[in-house]
């Protein structure tokens, strides 16, 4: 068994707590946390589960990292904190551990990376012996692997797209979908999400990463927005009240360029009321979709829903990201110290989870 420690138990760390718990090379030894007001709860408890793993929360990230566990799901956030996040990455490689983690933006297509994040982790890795895997909770494997999987079944590809639409009210972080995202705030505000390099900065790689193993140059990547008013005010069961006037949905590519046009497209459309932008594409089941178009020969369409928590959208495609990052796990230990990407860890079926820890 690996001894496997989940730092952070927001939305991601939840799903990555049941995760590992159903593994079966794995065990939950230590679950790290922020907010002192956790430390103590019982690790089931904060997953949502309906029974006591025995292991306590701590804040304690010293004495975790010392008993040097044999993997971290690093599960705390990159995005407002990303010098944070790769110090603590970094440490914990330097003490030999396998982390999987969607922190470090810049690490989807690791050979890509800025040196500034990238040569302080593989000098962990020379000295800890630890490896490194990052994978989106977006989620990356709807930008890397499976339309990869798909484009493999066309004869002609002519474009790759994969987009994430969903509906931001049954998202259960008010803040990010207020003053991230944008929603409810003024026209004349530009998101953080979507100003000039930021799409780019985050989904970027993922681009590069499908151009790679498609085995096609770049000329460059570029950005589209779109961004639309709520023509009435509307009232969200999660969130409260969205004014008339202020951004209701949302609509951004960023495009990867090959030969003067968009042929690799990473795509994001959201909403806080399925009123605004009708003619936007909609997900199946209203709440949200993750979806890959193969423009070619034969036209290929492959649209993805899950859910969990009581059947949470947001909570489903957290709990598929998590599912790819903890199952490579075992896979990372046998492969070795290195620095992974999406291309290197193969997907792998459920093998021993099957009926496993079932609540």
């Amino acid at each position: 068994m690996i001894s496997t420690v989940v730092w952070g138990t927001g939305n991601v760390g939840r799903a990555a707590v049941r995760a590992v718990d159903a593994h079966p090379e794995l065990e939950l030894t230590a679950v790290l946390v922020h907010d002192p007001a956790k430390a103590g709860r019982d690790a089931g408890d904060l997953a949502g589960l309906d029974r006591s793993l025995g292991v306590a929360a701590t804040t304690d990230v010293d004495a975790v990292l010392a008993a040097r566990p044999g993997a971290v799901v690093y599960a705390a956030s990159g995005e407002i904190r990303p010098d944070d996040a790769l110090a603590d990455i970094v440490r914990a490689i330097g003490g030999g551990a396998v982390v999987v983690t969607p922190a470090l933006y810049a690490l989807y297509d690791q050979r890509g990376a800025p040196p500034e994040v990238r040569e302080p982790v593989l000098a962990a890795i020379e000295s800890g012996g630890g490896s490194l895997f990052v994978s989106g909770i977006d989620p990356g494997w709807g930008n890397d692997v499976l339309p990869l999987l798909v484009s493999g079944l066309g004869s002609v590809v002519e474009v790759v797209r994969c987009q994430e639409i969903f509906d931001y009210s049954t998202y259960d972080q008010p803040d990010s979908v207020r003053y991230l995202v944008g929603m409810g705030q003024p026209m004349d505000q530009v998101p953080p999400m979507v100003a000039p390099t930021v799409p780019t900065m985050v989904w970027g790689g993922q681009v590069r990463l499908m151009a790679r193993a498609l085995g096609v140059e770049l000329d460059e990547v570029r950005e589209s927005v779109q961004r639309l008013p709520l023509e009435t005010t509307v009232e969200t069961a999660t969130m409260g009240k969205f004014e008339a006037g202020t951004q209701g949905a949302m609509r951004f590519e960023v495009q990867g360029i090959v030969a003067g046009a968009p042929r690799i497209v990473v795509e994001h459309i959201t909403r806080i009321h399925p009123s605004c932008a009708p003619d936007w594409p909609a997900p199946p089941n209203g709440a949200g979709a993750h979806r890959v178009i193969i423009e070619g020969r034969p036209r290929i369409e492959v649209t993805v829903e899950a859910t969990d928590e009581g059947g949470n959208y947001a909570a489903g495609g957290n709990a598929t990201a998590v599912g790819r990052l903890v199952g490579a796990i075992d896979w990372l230990v046998a492969a070795g110290p290195g620095l992974y990407d999406a291309l290197d860890v193969p997907l792998r079926p459920a093998a021993g989870k099957l009926g496993r820890n079932a609540s």
